[in-house]
């Protein structure tokens, strides 16, 4: 047996030490060239009661858009009766279903039109341009004579109003989850984007509790002839409020980077004309819209199936379970408007723990939790609901109100990592406003005319919610999860000083052999 040395024996492995470290260098050199080592300031710290301020004007905004539309959903049966008497009370309802579905129709116009607008000329001029329209479309329904004083203009007027409160809630979604995903660090994107659903559910919950008053105080004849109008005229003022709060934010910091991005940097050159840039020029809004179509659509399609499923759901809960309740299981209208708005008050309160638990445990677990239970409760819901006692409802409802509560807590930090800073806005405006036209603005009038046609069904609305949540479990499991990393063109974003030097030694720290 020969005899080993004890030189021998200790410079026996050199040669893979070496060689590790070889690797390490051309690993480190590859991805310092398409990573290059974070300094200072490539990292954005937040100022927390910035981000507070900027979530409170987008969270508005986003309340006052899911006022004015649970408005017209509660009232619906009224509008029906003001803007289109007819014999036949299905007719009415179907009426005032689509009129309430075609401002859904022009969404993705004004989504086309202001997302990539607020990509070339900041989100926050664009939030306050919407703000603005939103307001004095609502104010104006609520002016229109009825169809009994001016005849057929008066469902013209009311469907030129819900065209123009289309168009400018296109822009209202992406721009405040945009917002608020760019201002937010990226451990708390989910907790804060959170409070944007959360100006969801407190715009339902204004409307319906609005609406519940005047039913109880008014009496059926004086909301009829005038009381509908009031909800309606509210709007101005709280526009006004809204307007007041946006204009008084900074752009985001992670569209301020990208535009200082873009006015310093070099001209390309013919060595560097085969690397993509780090930032895409800007560019007006048609080009903007080119390059979402052809080099996002796979994350586009995604976000229309995300979306889709998920506004399937959460118009059939908040703005067609009172029909529903009222129209089809013939309850009384103040018990159901009062259970609708317990669940929505529950869900409120539940909504900042969701948002922690998304950014905790990542997008795709809640998400995927919600469709699933969309997919397996939504029958047991319905049949609890049919039965009718306050108890049975309540449960039914409950049991709704949680599956809806994951997506709702979870939605608004996972569409806007789907796409880059540079087209961000543009991009989850249309696959958005598309996704809520086709599916969830039609929610109501889809389910009212299945209803009609399959002998007046009540289960229709819990195969059509699963349906949808079908679609959404098959989407969940295609999107990638992005819990607690940077936005997709954006530099990385933290709370402290603290985090951000833990960040920079996290990313230069090297292995030891």
């Amino acid at each position: 047996m020969p005899h080993l040395s004890t030189e021998d024996s200790h410079s026996a492995p050199e040669p893979d030490r070496e060689a590790r470290r070889r690797h390490w260098a051309l690993f480190r050199a590859i991805d310092r060239r398409r990573n290059p080592p974070l300094r200072r300031t490539d990292i954005t710290v937040t100022d927390e009661p910035t981000v507070r301020r900027a979530v409170k004007a987008a969270a508005l905004g986003n309340a006052m858009e899911w006022f004015d539309f649970g408005i017209y959903s509660y009232l619906a049966l009224t509008i029906g009766k003001v803007f289109f008497p007819s014999g036949s009370a299905t007719t009415s309802l179907l009426s005032s279903f689509a009129t309430f579905a075609v401002a859904f129709l022009v969404r993705p116009l004004g989504g086309a039109y202001f997302g990539p607008l607020g990509d070339r000329i900041g989100r926050k001029k664009v939030l306050a341009l919407t703000m603005i329209m939103m307001a004095l479309g609502t104010l104006c329904i609520g002016l229109i004579p009825s169809y009994t004083t001016i005849g057929l203009w008066s469902p013209a007027l009311l469907i030129l109003f819900r065209l123009i409160q289309g168009f400018s809630t296109g822009g209202e979604y992406g721009g405040a989850s945009t917002f608020i995903a760019e201002y937010a660090p990226d451990k708390k994107r989910g907790f804060f984007g959170s409070f944007l659903e959360m100006g969801t559910l407190i715009g339902y919950t204004g409307a319906a509790g609005i609406v519940l008053l005047l039913n109880t105080t008014l009496g059926p004849d004086a909301m009829l002839a005038w009381g509908w109008r009031i909800p309606f005229l509210i709007a101005g003022p709280l526009g006004l409020v809204g307007l007041y709060l946006r204009l008084r934010l900074d752009e985001t910091p992670a569209f301020q980077k990208f535009e200082a991005a873009q006015h310093h940097a070099p001209a390309a050159s013919p060595a560097s004309a085969e690397d993509e840039p780090a930032h895409p020029p800007a560019g007006n809004p048609g080009k903007k819209l080119g390059e979402i179509l052809t080099q996002h659509w796979p994350a586009l399609i995604l976000c229309i199936a995300l979306v889709g499923a998920y506004n399937i759901t959460d118009y059939m809960l908040l703005s067609y379970m009172p029909t529903y309740l009222t129209d089809t299981l013939k309850y009384n209208e103040a018990h159901g408007l009062l259970i609708l708005l317990v669940t929505m008050v529950v869900l409120i309160c539940l909504l900042p723990t969701v948002g922690r638990l998304n950014d905790h445990y990542g997008r795709k677990p809640l998400l995927m939790a919600g469709m699933l239970g969309f997919l397996v409760l939504a029958i047991p819901a319905f049949l609890l609901v049919k039965q009718g006692s306050l108890l049975a409802v309540s449960c039914g409802m409950a049991l709704l109100g949680l599956c809806l509560l994951c997506l709702l807590g979870t939605m608004s930090a996972a569409l806007p990592a789907l796409f880059p800073t540079s087209v961000r806005y543009g991009s989850l405006s249309i696959g958005y406003n598309l996704a809520v036209s086709l599916f969830g603005g039609t929610t109501p009038l889809v389910i009212t005319a299945l209803m009609d046609a399959f002998n007046k069904n009540v289960m229709v609305p819990a195969y059509y919610t699963m349906a949808a949540a079908l679609v959404g479990v098959v989407a969940v499991a295609c999107m990638k999860e992005t819990a607690q990393q940077p936005l997709e063109g954006s530099p990385p974003s933290v709370a402290t000083k603290e985090e951000a030097l833990a960040l920079i030694a996290e990313r230069t720290q090297e292995p030891r052999f």
